[in-house]
């Protein structure tokens, strides 16, 4: 029996928070556990493994959700710093700058390792994500003004 799904397609299109996780295949668990905290704080999630659905232009879809996001959380880890699908998603993000947030966060990877375009935003290690949660609780509270 399919579970229901907490997706950005199953919510409203129109004042929520929503936030794209931009991840690597292998790192599917740790952004699984960002969507639930994000979640929990009142944000909306997409998640590609999660939310595109068989059939679904990928590309298309990823831009729609980017454009739709306020904000794109960038999981950057060994396994995804320089991943094309990574980079692509940033590029996409960055075009809609003034609109989407950009937050990259940390894991086993060192400020170096960042890419240049992402070097100007203040990182989140992963240890330090109750902060950032906060942040984003804020933000979502804002926008139910």
């Amino acid at each position: 029996m399919a579970r229901p799904r907490s997706t950005a397609r199953s919510r409203s299109t129109t004042g929520d928070y929503q936030v794209f996780i931009s991840h690597a295949t292998p790192d599917k668990w740790i952004a699984k556990v960002l969507c639930e905290k994000l979640e929990g704080v009142g944000a909306t999630t997409f998640r590609d493994d999660r939310d595109v659905d068989g059939g679904d232009d990928i590309p298309d879809e990823i831009r729609r959700q980017i454009k739709r996001s306020k904000e794109l959380l960038v999981l950057l880890t060994p396994k995804s710093v320089g991943r094309p699908w990574v980079l692509l998603e940033i590029g996409a993000a960055w075009l809609w700058s003034g609109k989407t947030r950009i937050t990259v966060v940390l894991y086993h990877v060192e400020v170096d390792s960042v890419p240049d375009m992402l070097k100007s935003k203040k990182a989140i290690a992963l240890n330090d994500l109750d902060e950032y949660l906060s942040e984003v609780a804020k933000r979502v509270r804002a926008l139910g003004r």
